[in-house]
């Protein structure tokens, strides 16, 4: 095998199969860059959206998030995700931190952001099909992730890093 044999290729990622020193071959995932934003509107609301979710088979609750597109900035992908998902814009990202999803698998990173004092966009806006808004008070939003109701380590992990930096308090 060479060091590396592409071994599927779809629109949303690649299957890679890298050579080992054993020779046995390690499986990975090649796909895009993620953005996912921890969005408060200026009274300290915070957007999820819900949607449909295949491979859980059923409705999450969910921050905004999505896929960097080629020759996007993870910033432009952050304020792209939040208008699509949610109609609201941002004024102001600020990164709360880059991660690596999965060690394990995937070779992507995902950037997260945190959006204060988003506001509805004020152009007409048609928001992406099979997601639904949904806005909570900060401390709602926050027992969401505690109790379960969020359950997508993906999403845990911007909120941690939200409030690990101050942008989101557990006392209000």
């Amino acid at each position: 095998m060479t060091a590396r044999q592409l071994l599927l290729d779809t629109k949303w990622f690649k299957v890679i199969a890298k050579a080992q020193p054993d020779d046995e071959p390690y499986y990975m995932l090649e796909l895009p860059d993620y953005v996912s934003i921890v969005a408060m509107t200026p009274s300290r609301e915070i957007l999820l959206v819900r949607q449909y979710r295949p491979v859980v088979e059923r409705e999450t609750l969910e921050l905004p998030s999505g896929h960097v597109e080629p020759n996007e900035s993870p910033e432009a992908a952050a304020r792209r995700e939040l208008l699509e998902e949610t109609g609201f814009v941002a004024t102001r990202l600020e990164l709360l931190g880059t991660l690596v999803p999965d060690v394990g698998r995937l070779s992507n990173r995902m950037w997260c952001y945190f959006a204060p004092g988003v506001r509805p966009s004020g152009r007409p806006h048609v928001r992406e099909r099979g997601v639904s808004l949904v806005v909570l008070a900060e401390q709602d939003a926050l027992r969401s992730a505690a109790d379960g109701t969020v359950d997508h380590a993906l999403n845990l992990a911007p909120l941690f890093l939200a409030l690990a930096g101050g942008k989101l308090s557990l006392n209000l």
